[in-house]
């Protein structure tokens, strides 16, 4: 008969199991996700975790990892929670008898949470809570909180067992494969915090393998506190669409030595692992004694006096671009230039020779407009800088990036010297060159924001340093022609929230728009580029109308052009000059769009500024 698990925390190491979806792909049963298999296969499932037990394990896990709403969702088997959950229990009861321990499962929503996501963390907490309750109704012994990228998701699990159940509660965070972050305070800084909300048995599982575990564990001893890890076999391969992993059992359980001998008190393994694995590990754990050398917790750095921080932002690398120092200094000036097809930027570049000559303070490069395919924003934007040495507002979408990909983009664009950058959700590849494309958006423009002020603050978004802050002018965009007016400046509102520090407006026709949009946006204190675009012809206007979302044109004005075909590009360019002659006292800059590359119109339009 078990003792009560925290009795049983005293008497020294604890071996845990290993990873059910492992051995569920190596008996064949790779259906996913994995927890059906409680529902359609329970035989396989007892029997893995009778070979857990076999090999020496006290705690197995239910087989419940993936079995919250947002995740079953996925396969449709959200009507399932409570009984994928409840039977994942009784299967484990069968295996384990009264001689183990069974751990209730509880993994991440695979979803994206507020600020960074548009999941509320209320959603999240009430699906936590959910499976829970099923995971308690079924009878298990501890709730087992894993692999947890996101501290705020892992609050939300933790409050969510705590306001259910007295039960022991085991934290895991689960830490990335990188040795700045792991050789840095932050795994102390996220158990501690842990270690606050009340959780006495915290550690990390999966993501890294048992060297770098030891890396994360070795300073995070606390008086009173257990510990556990529970590292991945080793890093994987992909092979025909499996991970692979490589980790022998000897090397595995080598490393749980050691991680027993500096104070893990819970041990056992994650991805990659086997039977053979834990078995390694019980052998190795026998008659181990805790290392008695004190524990050497990092001290963080000295901080830098006032004069030091002085010199180091002095330095032109850390300093705010030109166009983002003069904001507010003048009326300033941008031009997006026309990006073609293919390798020759001949043209964008005379053209942003020609902004420079003129005295434009930046000119706009956008990414991927319409979908169509062109040269990367980021790559056309360095070229510009190189070789004219103009400022650039290079736009960034996140509909073609993953969470990854766009904060690699960001910090490689500020590497080479991209310093204004407006943000975009973009437009959807089914209207662009390639329909049939992927439209990724794990975050919209209100994401890109927050990646950026993040990085500016010296963190990515989760919160990992990246050593060296950036200095990004964050611009974003809003239209005032919105057909649904609340709902944009809503989201305007989150931009601005987010880290937006200047707004780029899509083209406006008539003073009133404008005067109507910065009343209703004022209390937001937030500096306006209006946009403006002339118009070609009432061919060009009635296009844009119709066709071109977020870009509205009054009937007053595509009717004068209707009228006079002969002259109505030099009309267009009457009605943008006179808009801006209005409008230039109202706003901070002024951000032209010439129709078609026609880069010659800009010296009228400059000629209503002055």
């Amino acid at each position: 008969m078990k003792l009560d698990f925290r009795e049983r925390l005293k008497l020294g190491p604890i071996l845990c199991d290993g990873a059910m979806g492992t051995m569920l792909d190596l008996y064949e049963y790779e259906e996913l996700p994995h927890e059906i298999q409680n529902l359609i296969n329970p035989d396989i499932v007892e029997r893995i975790h009778r070979e857990y037990i076999a090999a020496g394990a006290e705690i197995i896990e239910t087989n419940t990892f993936s079995a919250n709403r947002f995740r079953l969702a996925e396969y449709h088997l959200e009507n399932k929670i409570k009984e994928i959950n409840i039977k994942a229990v009784e299967i484990a009861k069968m295996a384990g008898g009264n001689d183990v321990y069974i751990a209730g499962a509880v993994g991440p929503t695979g979803k994206l949470i507020e600020p960074v996501g548009k999941l509320k963390r209320q959603e999240v907490h009430d699906a936590f809570k959910e499976q829970i309750e099923y995971l308690l109704e079924g009878g298990v012994d501890i709730i087992i909180l894993e692999t947890f990228v996101s501290t705020a998701e892992l609050d939300e699990a933790i409050d969510a067992a705590k306001e259910l159940t007295n039960l022991p509660i085991i934290a895991q965070k689960a830490f990335a494969e990188d040795g700045s972050i792991l050789a840095s305070n932050f795994p102390i800084e996220v158990v501690e915090h842990i270690i606050q909300k009340g959780i006495d048995i915290v550690g990390a599982n999966c993501s890294v393998g048992p060297q770098r575990m030891y890396s994360i564990i070795k300073n995070l001893h606390r008086d009173g506190i257990y510990l556990t890890a529970q590292p991945a076999a080793g890093i994987p391969t992909l092979q025909n669409g499996r991970s692979i992993y490589h980790a022998s059992p000897e090397y595995l359980a080598k490393y749980a030595r050691e991680l027993v001998q500096i104070g893990v008190t819970i041990i056992g393994a994650c991805c990659g692992s086997t039977p053979r694995h834990i078995k390694a590990i019980k052998e190795a754990i026998q008659n181990v004694e805790l290392k008695k050398e004190k524990i050497e917790i990092k001290k963080e750095p000295e901080p830098l006096e006032s004069s030091d921080i002085e010199l180091l932002y002095d330095s032109e690398r850390y300093r705010k671009s030109k166009f983002a120092r003069n904001i507010g200094k003048k009326i300033l000036t941008t031009v997006e230039l026309d990006i073609p097809r293919g390798l020759d930027m001949r043209h964008v570049i005379e053209g942003a020779q020609k902004c420079m000559e003129l005295g434009i303070d930046a000119v706009n490069i956008t990414d991927g407009a319409r979908a169509r395919l062109r040269m990367n924003a980021i790559a056309i934007s360095q070229l510009i800088i190189q070789k004219v040495g103009i400022d650039t507002i290079t736009h960034f979408t996140a509909r073609d990036r993953n969470l990854m990909a766009l904060q690699s983009d960001l910090l490689g664009a500020y590497a080479l010297g991209i310093k204004n950058i407006l943000c975009v959700t973009g437009d959807p590849t089914s209207i662009g060159d390639y329909p049939q494309a992927k439209t990724v958006l794990d975050v919209d423009s209100i994401g890109i924001i927050r990646a950026a002020k993040a990085m500016n603050n010296g963190t990515d978004l989760l919160g990992h340093t990246i050593k060296e802050p950036t200095s990004f002018l964050i611009a974003c965009a809003f239209n005032p022609l919105a057909y649904d007016l609340e709902l944009e400046i809503e989201r305007l509102e989150k931009k601005i929230e987010s880290g937006a520090e200047i707004i780029f407006t899509q083209p406006i026709y008539e003073l009133k728009t404008l005067e109507d949009c910065l009343n209703k946006i004022q209390h937001l204190h937030t500096p306006v580029m209006v946009g403006v675009l002339p118009l070609r012809n009432y061919r060009h206007a009635d296009f844009l109308h119709n066709e071109v979302p977020g870009i509205r044109i009054p009937e007053k004005v595509r009717d004068i052009l209707k009228n006079s075909e002969k002259d109505a590009f030099k009309i267009g360019i009457q009605i943008s000059k006179e808009f801006i002659k209005n409008a230039k006292d109202m706003v901070q800059g002024i951000y032209m769009m010439p129709p078609f590359g026609k880069y010659e119109v800009i010296e009228e339009l400059l000629s209503a500024i002055k």
